[in-house]
């Protein structure tokens, strides 16, 4: 009974451990800020996606500073990235 009464407790630690291992890592995921897609500042095959007809996705823009292709920026800083095409854009920008 004494080795029976060992393994429940065992059991019930571990379950506390990894309860407490799985909170931790919770907040860490909430303190990632929060992101927004940017066109028109990423260079040539360095996008995240979205590069126009032609292309797949991540890494396929041509050129840099492409007006269809985007970049994930920190939320509210797209519009004060200033290239030597512009500003970045929350929209995809017309050549």
């Amino acid at each position: 009974m004494t080795t029976r009464t060992l393994s429940i407790g065992a059991l019930a630690l571990a379950a506390l451990a990894s309860s407490a291992a799985i909170a931790q890592t919770k907040p860490a995921e909430a303190a990632k800020p929060a992101m927004e897609k940017c066109y028109g500042v990423s260079m040539a095959g360095k996008n995240d996606c979205a590069a126009g007809p032609g292309t797949t996705c991540a890494g396929s823009s041509k050129v840099d500073y492409q007006g269809n292709a985007w970049k994930f920026v920190p939320a509210g800083t797209c519009a004060s990235i200033k290239t030597p095409k512009g500003m970045g854009s929350l929209m995809p920008v017309k050549a």
